[in-house]
């Protein structure tokens, strides 16, 4: 009944009967079939309000939006609301049935750090004998069944219809993905977390969010938005971790590996053979790598003791997890043991995380070489930055194609060569096609020489003016390892 999924949206007018059986929500007009009710979202290219009559010749019986038509259709119910996407998230959740009511949710945010994060709750918790639903960038998991994924966060109908699906499934548990578009769009309006994860942030998104800022803004929207009934972790050693929670109502917990905290860890030792760190006062190896790990793993921790699992028990269990795809991923050659990383890092920040880690971990005369492309139709700003990351940390440096999408691959190219600067450029070898690219950086290589390919990670494709061919650093790569030995 459209009555009930209106429970708890703020309403400012409304025009016919609330009292009609409600069959389906959609907030685009192409899939309006009998008995929907059309959501009128504004979005970036399109109005939802422009397809309000094509909504109802497809059978639409209830049209909510934030301005009245000015022609209004009997036997058609019009709500008229200030916020059209927080009310279809609302609506969207009690039209499933409130799922994340029955389940806990955990939600995590952050420019860096949220697929592993979340991968790994996932991968912890189902070690620990529960059935968990997964939400993010790699892929989306129902227990074992795997259902790919789009985006960070899906749509606000999707993902309330995968929760859902996932509480049907007879999962207890929810760990998901939530990024600043999502947030910003009220796409996980009406979803009740039951905790919530702060991992870091730094520069990213402001082809969409225009400045830093708003940036941070909207990821503390989050925060301040939580029940006193949630609790929130936050990442003390980011200058921002404590700004996060400033306002929250939930109950406050923050992990570090440099200054006092709830969850307080200690880098013992780190190698290829993984991370022996300290954790509360507990000894334990891990098998990831690098002190961006650590913080993942000091997240993951903090979470489980929050959700009420015992220290020891989840301490082994996390002991045994290897990372989340297309994260620090690595392979060694057979022929010179050239050691092959391939890596989702496509932030400056990111990169010299994963570089920072890479240069900790090599030994004598062992060189770098960093193959690195920026995405078309995306932040531009943080294109010369990349470049200058990689030349700053690599041997040597070679500029390729990431997904140019609707750009030309040149031009995104130029723009990362302003970064680098006149001693770094006989380092920098520039090759748009990234086959050819990763090729060279084998070519490059001596004996034992690392190579980081960066900026795709777990993708399975390159996106080239609308078309996604299949392409996978990691294949590639290893493809191009095979060609070596011969």
């Amino acid at each position: 009944m459209l009555r009930d999924i209106l429970y708890k949206v703020k309403m400012n007018s409304v025009f016919g009967s609330t009292e009609v059986e409600i069959n389906d929500l959609q907030t685009d007009s192409r899939l309006v079939s009998a008995g929907t009710c059309f959501i009128a979202l504004k979005g970036s290219v399109s109005d939802g309000n422009d397809f309000i009559e094509n909504a109802i010749e497809r059978g639409a019986i209830a049209i909510v939006t934030e301005n009245m038509p000015a022609s209004l259709k009997e036997g058609i119910t019009y709500v008229c609301v200030d916020n059209a996407a927080e009310t279809a998230g609302i609506m969207c959740h009690q039209f499933y049935g409130n799922p994340s009511w029955k389940m806990k949710v955990v939600g995590v945010t952050g420019t860096n750090g949220k697929t592993t994060i979340a991968t790994l709750l996932w991968k912890l918790f189902s070690s620990l004998g529960y059935k968990c639903g997964l939400i993010s960038t790699v892929q989306n998991q129902i227990g074992d069944k795997v259902i790919q994924s789009t985006h960070t966060t899906p749509d606000v109908i999707s993902l309330n219809k995968l929760i859902y699906e996932m509480y049907e499934n007879g999962c207890s548990h929810v760990f998901m993905e939530c990024s600043s578009h999502a947030i910003h769009q009220q796409r996980i309006a009406g979803i009740q977390f039951s905790g919530a994860i702060f991992s870091n942030i730094t520069h990213d998104h402001l082809d969409y969010h225009n400045t830093f800022d708003e940036y941070i803004r909207v990821k503390k929207s989050w925060f301040d938005s939580l029940a006193n009934s949630s609790f929130s972790i936050s990442n003390a050693d980011d200058k921002r971790g404590s700004v996060m929670l400033q306002n929250t109502k939930s109950k406050k917990y923050y992990y570090s590996l440099k200054t006092i905290a709830d969850f307080k860890g200690k880098i013992l030792d780190n190698s290829l053979d993984g991370l022996h760190m300290n954790i509360n006062d507990l000894d334990v190896h891990f098998k990831l790598i690098g002190e961006f790990n650590a913080y993942n793993i000091l997240a993951v921790y903090a979470t489980a003791i929050c959700l009420g699992e015992e220290k020891y028990r989840v301490l082994e269990a996390l002991s045994s997890l290897n990372t989340a795809e297309g994260r620090f991923d690595y392979l060694l050659s057979k022929k010179d043991n050239v050691v092959g990383i391939v890596d989702y890092a496509h932030t400056p920040d990111a990169l010299l995380n994963v570089l920072a880690t890479i240069k900790n971990l090599r030994q004598g005369e062992q060189k770098i070489i960093t193959v690195v492309g920026c995405g078309g139709n995306r932040d531009t700003t943080k294109r010369p930055l990349m470049a200058e990351v990689a030349c700053q940390h690599s041997d040597k440096v070679i500029l390729t194609s990431d997904n140019p999408r609707f750009e030309d691959p040149m031009d995104i190219l130029h723009q990362m060569e302003k970064g680098v600067n006149v001693v770094s450029r006989k380092k920098v070898t520039t090759i748009s096609d990234r086959r050819e690219a990763i090729k060279t950086a084998v070519n490059f290589c001596e004996k034992k020489d690392i190579i980081l390919v960066a900026g795709k990670g777990h993708e399975k494709y390159q996106e080239i003016n609308g078309v996604k061919y299949d392409f996978d650093d990691k294949t590639v790569l290893n493809e191009m390892f095979e060609l070596l030995e011969k």
